[in-house]
């Protein structure tokens, strides 16, 4: 981990809220209000007062939110030109779709080439965005996907997506489906009736025979049977959306709700994929209570979504599977104190990127939003590391 015994320069810096708004080609409306016809992305430019540039950095997270996070700040602090834009889908993916967030994330960079003059971008991939940042990449630099798992657009090959000149993955996970698998509750017997469950699978359960610290053989048995429930999960929805089209309705969608996705070993155990988290705890709180709680991963999809979003064998939007691809420097950062996105997550990440320079670096301490008093040390080290990064490659001037 790369530290300075000097004080870092701090910038004041505008912040500056903008829309980019382009043409909705879908044949569906896509998120609720506003026109049919124009997608809107809203989105915040962090200028330093003092300090221009020709290099931005760019976020997009699939849901977005993520505009006032203590990295988008820290790093326009230590003088860095920061765009957050948030994808069409801010705030809910119910029926998003991976490919539509590309697209969106292909109009921001254009905007800031064209519009607000920037010659150079390097693509942020922080937690979730991650993955769509190696998605993204490895399509603008060699566009094969012409339709989403479902079969509809967009056409990634048809959008003329304009490549970054490098790339930051910071606190990411390895894609939505298979973050999302690794913690679905492989108890879970019956969709219909989330209260089936087998009892030697539930972690929750104080009778289940099975507690922390776990063995080898459970931990296997268990990750089998998530990978197993989300295979049966893609199923009925590939069988339902034939069933739509055989009934000569094959536009319809179908809004259906995934319990119990918040199951992970890793929460209850801290020898599993071990790093410095507190056991018994994730990033939404108390994970027993989360697994059914309202805002889970997929808790709310319809049947497009999820073979876009969630499904581990059918999604598009794989960092491991998209990263052999990427031909530009990238910057791998995990957080060792991270119980979202944890080590195995970012090595799995780093190794993945077939171009020769990378580099990783993990920050003691740092939680996964370097939220709370005691984490300015580690947002700090993590600015630091961003801004050697960006320097030796020249990418802040």
């Amino acid at each position: 981990m790369t530290t300075s015994t000097q004080v870092p320069v701090r910038h004041d810096y505008d912040r500056i809220p903008y829309l980019i708004a382009f043409q909705n080609n879908s044949s569906v409306r896509d998120v609720y209000g506003g026109i049919a016809e124009t997608v809107f992305l809203e989105s915040h430019l962090l200028r330093p007062k003092d300090k221009p540039s020709d290099t931005v950095l760019v976020f997009m997270h699939p849901i977005g939110g993520g505009a006032y996070l203590p990295m988008m700040n820290g790093l326009a602090r230590a003088g860095h030109h920061v765009i957050y834009c948030n994808s069409r889908f801010r705030g809910t993916d119910s029926a998003l779709l991976m490919e539509k967030v590309v697209e969106d994330l292909g109009a921001c960079i254009k905007d800031a080439k064209d519009r607000l003059g920037y010659e150079k971008v390097v693509l942020a991939g922080w937690s979730g965005g991650g993955s769509l940042s190696v998605f993204y990449q490895q399509q603008a630099q060699r566009p094969t996907i012409t339709a989403s798992p479902s079969g509809d657009g967009p056409d990634l090959t048809a959008l003329e997506l304009v490549p970054a000149d490098g790339l930051m993955l910071l606190a990411a996970h390895i894609s939505r489906h298979g973050t999302l698998t690794e913690w679905l509750d492989a108890s879970i017997l019956d969709e219909n009736d989330p209260t089936r469950r087998d009892p030697e699978l539930d972690l929750y359960n104080p009778d289940n025979p099975n507690q922390p610290p776990y063995n080898t053989e459970f931990l296997d048995r268990y990750r089998a049977a998530q990978v197993a429930r989300n295979r049966r999960i893609s199923q009925w929805v590939k069988e339902k959306l034939a069933e739509l089209k055989a009934a000569g309705r094959p536009d319809d969608e179908y809004g259906f709700v995934v319990h119990g996705t918040m199951a992970d070993p890793r929460w209850l155990d801290p020898a599993v994929d071990p790093n410095d988290r507190a056991p018994g705890t994730c990033y939404l709180g108390d994970p027993q209570v989360v697994n059914n709680g309202a805002v889970g991963l997929a808790r709310f999809c319809t049947l497009r979504s999820w073979l876009s979003q969630w499904s581990y064998d059918d999604a598009h939007a794989d960092g491991v599977r998209c990263g052999a691809d990427i031909a530009v420097p990238t910057l791998v950062i995990g957080n060792l104190a991270d119980d979202a996105c944890t080590p195995s997550h970012t090595h799995r990440l780093f190794e993945a990127i077939g171009h020769p320079d990378k580099e990783m670096h993990q920050i003691p301490g740092a939680n996964h939003y370097y939220s709370g008093p005691d984490q300015r040390d580690t947002l700090r080290a993590a600015t630091e590391v961003c801004t050697d990064w960006l320097h030796r490659h020249g990418f802040s001037l």
